[in-house]
Order: C-alpha cells, then structure tokens, then sequence
C-alpha cells in the first residue's frame, strides 16, 4: 500500500469526520473535504518537483497531490534547492528533507514512502496519539519534526491538525479559549519558555505536551509542571532517521542529559569505538543527495549520529553527552561543549541559553580554547568562574567569554554551533576582545 492508497484508506475510515482547520482563514475540512478538493486539482507530471511552505496550510494539499500523482515532495521555508539538483533521483524516491544545517551546511536527504510511514507508524505509537486528541500545529511543516508529527499523522493515521501556522502566544490563547479541546501540542523549548511567561498555557487543554529540536532545560520543565501541571515529553529525533528516543515517564528528569529511551521499533546503541549513537529502524532515509561518501553516516537501515551518547544497560535509557564533531581539542586534553554548558546551566538556572565552542589559540601547542556565549548580560564574568571552578578541570573552565542577549533559537528552535563560532570570529579583532 502506497502512501496514496494509504490516505484513501484513512479517508475511507473518517470520511465525515473533522480532519483540518486553518484558524487563520478560518476554513476548515472533513476528511472527504480534502479528498473532494484534491480530486478538483489536475495531474502533475510524474517526477515533477513540489515544493510547498513549511508554514501554508496548503501544504496538506500539496502532499496529497504529490502523492496521488508519483511526484517529488520537498517541503521549504524559503527558496527551494536548484531543480537541476534533483536529476537522476530514483523512482522510488517520493520526499526531499532538508536538514537544519546546525552542525554543517545543509544537506538533502532522500526517503521512499516506506520510510516515511515508518516514521510517522512509530511516532503514533509511541507517543499514543489518538483522533480525539488533535495536533495543534504552530511549528514549521517544512521541517522533519512538523511534517513527521503534524502532517503524516493526519494524512497515514487521521489524527486531526488544528493549524495555527504561528506560535505566538496571544494566538495560543486564543485558540484554547474559543476551540478548547485536548490538544497535542509539539513545540520547542523557546515556545515552552515564551508560553510560560506569558501565561497563555492552561493543562486542561494540553493532553500532551512534546517538545524537540534543542534540549529542554530541567529548570523549564520543572517550571511548567509546578506552575501549569504539565508534563512536558522529551523528544529527540534526526532529519536522517525520524523520531529516535522519547521521554515517556510523568515525572521531571533528574538529569539534563537523559532524552528518554527508544522509539518504537528502533534499535539503539553506542558505537565502541567514539560512542556515538547509532540508529537502525525502517524510517531511516535512503540517502544523502547529489552523492553521499564511503564515509557517510547514512547507509541502509542505519544511521550514525554525531552525538555521544550513554545508554544504561538495565532499561535502555539514553543520555547524551556531547557531539563527536563540536569536541574541543586543548593542548591533546578533549573537551566537550555539553559538559560545560550544563555545569553553568546548572548554576545558574536563570541562563537561558548557554552556547560552549571552540576557537584557534595563538599558542599553537595549545590548538584551541574554550569560548562561553551566554545570553543573559546581567551575570558577571567572575560569578560563572567561581561557581564552576572545582566542577570542572582547569583546562576546561572558558578561556573567552561573551555576552550576548542576541542568543537564541532560530525558527527551528536550534542554535547552531558553527553558525555562532563563525559569528564570534567575525565580530572579534582578537579572542581577548570578548573576555
């Protein structure tokens, strides 16, 4: 069964059923409503490119077309990739993702229906989404976390997507009051953190409450439990590979690290010899794309991370440590950025966001020094030192430290390591200027 014949499967199901409301138009549709405004579209040529706004509800109607008449799906935000890119794809490729481009340049990665059904089968499942409980959409469809957890629910499984196509919370607030149901809401921790401040969340409309893309401080989602009573689930997942681990517990973590234990049918463990995580399931892509290396991460039902992991032997729960490829090297010693983030995190509870990198030393015995952008400008630089010093080893504690109330997610609630470095080096004469 194909994706197409899938949805008909769904539609069949649910025929009368409330599917899709564009709270912004106010429209709204059955599941025999979007299947009668899908059959009023004519055919597209077979291959052709469709590449729908992450954040137009039309996106719903573009998959569907792209389904039903064997075309490429590539979901955007903004310009989408040269079509002459996509020549030679296989038949049996039927969706373009790109990636967050948050560790390197952006890439484009290459599914099969099969692969993305995996996908979306898994999430249901193991998150126990249900018709009764709608998705409540306000992150970007473009993305692997929208479209695995907004759109191919709705279209594989018929769980209902209430679209706000915005996260503001003003509008978060609007909508619970006048279309109060039990929502599922995916979102990231800016969203959680903005919604918290402004008071616009109330647990009797939430049911579940996920949040992806950027770790979930423990001070956040404490906060949100005490002050809200709401639980808020861990999810970790890759562009490459879909959802990977899940927090499923109804309590807070003890520990920043820890990001739940596997996914539905996913396989998880730790490569012996860097320690990274690598995922095997029937949701990881097919390939990278124009070509992918012999040493590429991504390779028949695997998919390699770079982030170093932990996973506990008696109940396979998955602590991630730090990422292979943001390792700092100081003077032979290794060093990783997630240790010393969460050691001032944990100091200080009221930093927001914490971002740790490496820079080239002058001292070239040396190679590289530890840099701290910290986003609140009020802490000095001589309380973070005294609180971590003794937490950390010597070579450890930063070197240069910058204070930047500009740091923050991006749309995609990630912040990127290489985007800020770059930043950092661009905006310094010299590294003592950021001291």
């Amino acid at each position: 069964m194909n994706l197409y014949q899938r949805w008909q499967h769904i539609t069949a199901q649910f025929s009368q059923q409330h599917a899709l409301l564009d709270w912004k138009s106010g429209q709204s549709w059955t599941f025999a409503q979007i299947q009668a405004k899908l059959d009023r579209r004519p055919c597209l040529k077979p291959r052709s490119l469709v590449h729908p706004n992450g954040w137009q509800v039309e996106l719903i109607f573009d998959t569907l077309q792209a389904w039903r008449d064997d075309a490429i799906l590539c979901p955007v935000e903004n310009d989408p990739p040269d079509r002459q890119v996509f020549g030679g794809i296989a038949a049996n490729i039927v969706h373009v993702k790109i990636t967050s481009g948050s560790t390197a340049a952006p890439k484009l990665i290459l599914f099969t229906a099969e692969q993305l059904a995996a996908d979306a089968a898994n999430i249901v499942s193991t998150m126990s989404l249900n018709p009764q409980s709608p998705n409540l959409g306000v992150i970007s469809m473009a993305h692997s976390y929208g479209f695995s957890n907004l759109v191919a629910p709705l279209l594989l499984h018929g769980i209902p997507l209430v679209w706000a196509g915005s996260p503001l919370p003003d509008l978060l607030k609007t909508i619970v009051q006048q279309n109060p149901q039990a929502y599922t809401l995916p979102a990231v921790p800016a969203m959680w953190r903005a919604w918290l401040q402004a008071d616009a969340l109330t647990a009797s409309n939430i049911q579940l409450a996920i949040s992806a893309g950027a770790p979930l401080s423990l001070e956040l989602e404490q906060r949100l439990l005490e002050e809200k009573g709401i639980k808020v689930h861990n999810f970790y997942g890759s562009s490459e590979c879909g959802g990977i681990a899940y927090d499923r517990s109804m309590t807070c973590r003890s520990d920043a690290a820890y990001v739940g234990t596997a996914m539905d049918r996913v396989e998880l463990r730790s490569d012996p010899q860097n320690h990274c995580l690598a995922v095997t399931s029937d949701a990881v892509g097919e390939t990278y794309w124009p070509a992918q290396s012999e040493e590429s991460s991504l390779y028949g039902r695997s998919f390699v991370t770079s982030d170093r992991v932990d996973i506990d032997p008696t109940d396979n729960q998955i602590f991630l440590r730090d990422r292979h490829s943001d390792t700092i090297n100081i003077a032979g010693r290794k060093v990783a950025p997630g240790k010393i983030e969460a050691a001032i995190g944990t100091a200080f509870p009221e930093i927001e966001h914490c971002l740790v990198f490496a820079v080239p030393s002058k001292d070239l015995e040396r190679v590289e020094e530890v840099v701290a952008c910290i986003s609140n400008d009020q802490i000095k630089q001589a309380q973070i030192k005294a609180e971590i010093t003794g937490k950390l080893s010597n070579f450890e504690i930063p070197r240069h430290w910058w204070f930047c109330p500009d740091l923050k997610p991006d749309s995609r609630g990630k912040i990127s390591r290489r985007a800020w470095r770059e930043k950092y080096l661009f905006t310094k004469d010299d590294l003592g200027g950021a001291s």
